[in-house]
């Protein structure tokens, strides 16, 4: 079977500390887990059975790939090499902080190579949509803009129309309704998210691009996930994994 002509863009799964920030950071890897989207490697990746896959092993928490290159401390601590957590915890020790240098080896090193192979897809003819995959928590956050308010299973944002046409998006969220047996309201398009910068940046230049925000809910709890030990039921990756392959051929074969 041919691989499904899609690229799949998935920034902030990683979980490994770079070299080069290694001994300043003053960070567990608890805190690590809670500050990127936990487990969506293994949830998104197909591997071989799509165009393409991007991803990376860094955490957003020291390299953010969904914003631009010249968002940078101390301007921006939530920015493209961040100061802070989500949650507005220290990230590097005091007396430890990183220089501009550092910062540049650390944009050189994992920010470019992700941006090239995305840039290159872009104008790849055998890809005919883009996804940036990413995982949501279940309640809106502080720092979200809609603190306090349960969310969807799915989001799906296209920009509100600038990084691909309505019905492609509409499309989409009819098939992960189909494949995740979920009711049209546990689906919405630009609530919460209406996509980030990789999505902004790529979409619609000229391939259409979605940002897919999935619910933890659906495996950070009860009984898939031990908090304490982080423990995943991979089972439940799997399935989850399945269901989005699903969701993907049903596109292509409503197309």
């Amino acid at each position: 079977m041919d691989p499904l002509p899609v690229l799949l863009s998935i920034p902030h799964g990683g979980m490994d500390v770079p070299a080069e920030v290694k001994d300043r950071v003053c960070l567990s890897t608890l805190d690590i887990h809670d500050d990127i989207d936990p487990f969506v490697r293994e949830i998104y990746d197909l591997g071989r059975k799509v165009a393409t896959v991007v991803a990376t092993p860094i955490p957003r928490t020291f390299v953010d790939l969904n914003r631009a290159r010249d968002d940078r401390p101390p301007q921006n601590p939530d920015g493209v090499v961040k100061t802070l957590t989500c949650v507005g915890q220290e990230i590097y020790a005091h007396g430890k902080e990183l220089e501009s240098a550092v910062i540049d080896t650390l944009l050189e090193r994992y920010y470019e190579p992700y941006h090239q192979r995305l840039r290159a897809a872009v104008h790849n003819p055998a890809i005919k949509l883009a996804l940036d995959c990413h995982s949501m928590q279940a309640v809106g956050p502080q720092i979200s803009p809609d603190v306090g308010q349960p969310r969807p299973i799915f989001c799906l944002g296209n920009a509100r129309g600038q990084a691909c046409p309505p019905e492609t998006a509409q499309r989409l969220a009819d098939c992960l309704r189909r494949a995740f047996d979920l009711q049209e309201h546990e689906v919405t398009l630009n609530q919460p998210f209406s996509g980030g910068y990789i999505t902004r940046t790529y979409g619609g230049r000229p391939l259409p691009w979605i940002q897919v925000e999935m619910n933890r809910s659906l495996y950070l709890s009860d009984p898939w996930f031990e908090r304490a030990t982080l423990a995943m039921d991979p089972h439940r990756l799997r399935e989850l994994n399945r269901r989005f392959e699903t969701a993907l051929s049903l596109f292509f074969a409503s197309a």
